[in-house]
């Protein structure tokens, strides 16, 4: 049974003749595990698809199911606590704090689980040190290089153990070498069964996917590796 289900997704901004339809009629379906990338020009729907995707932005119509829940039948409280416990994102621009340490960055999914201080600052050591910056906790973001950004913002999304990962071009903003090192995290994390949908232009990148969804004018074509 698959995991995720889209279902004739249509995305209309605006209105009358000014409409722009982001999203035509778009279906598939991910199992559990998987490793999907998502790939097209510019405009041509990927963002918009990911953000449908991400439960933060209803689908003008069509039906996207996530483990059985409809997503967009939910109340919008109701879908915030989904995409507390089910999702985790990276953003291609980081989205650090910057007035906040590298830990306390981590440690933002957090703010409204009910475990301790302790324990939430245990949880945050303990994603840093799995993408390998456990000696970076009180830094600033400021403090840190590009890359390194990149690997917080991987562990602020995982710091809560969500079952789906949805990734935005994760090194669009990074060197060859970096944007290698955070391919073997997103691979690692895939293989210990992280479902991960993510959003790059690059090719190399999402030869590393178990499939391609290509995304030509808010159409989709499916590509296997």
């Amino acid at each position: 049974m698959s995991y995720i289900v889209a279902k004739d997704l249509v995305k209309h901004y605006g209105r009358g003749e000014s409409a722009v339809e982001a999203v035509r009629g778009m279906s598939f379906q991910i199992s559990a595990g998987e490793f999907v990338a998502i790939m097209g020009e510019s405009g041509a729907g990927k963002s918009t698809v990911l953000s449908i995707m991400g439960a933060m932005n209803a689908p003008t119509s069509g039906e996207y199911i996530v483990d059985d829940i409809n997503i967009y039948e939910l109340k919008r409280e109701q879908r915030a606590d989904f995409r507390r416990e089910f999702l985790g994102f990276i953003f291609q621009s980081f989205h650090l704090m910057p007035y906040l340490t590298v830990a306390e960055n981590v440690m933002l999914p957090l703010a409204i689980v009910k475990v301790s201080r302790k324990e939430k600052v245990a949880m945050a050591q303990d994603a840093l040190a799995w993408v390998g910056l456990a000696d970076k906790a009180n830094r600033l973001p400021s403090q840190i290089s590009g890359g390194e950004k990149e690997r917080v913002a991987i562990a602020r999304a995982i710091v809560n153990e969500p079952p789906v990962l949805m990734a935005d071009e994760p090194t669009g903003n990074l060197d060859t070498k970096t944007s290698g090192d955070v391919m073997d995290l997103l691979l690692k994390l895939n293989g210990d069964g992280m479902t991960i949908v993510m959003v790059t232009h690059s090719h190399k990148c999402a030869g590393h996917a178990g499939r391609i969804l290509h995304i030509t004018d808010g159409r989709l074509q499916e590509v296997l590796n």
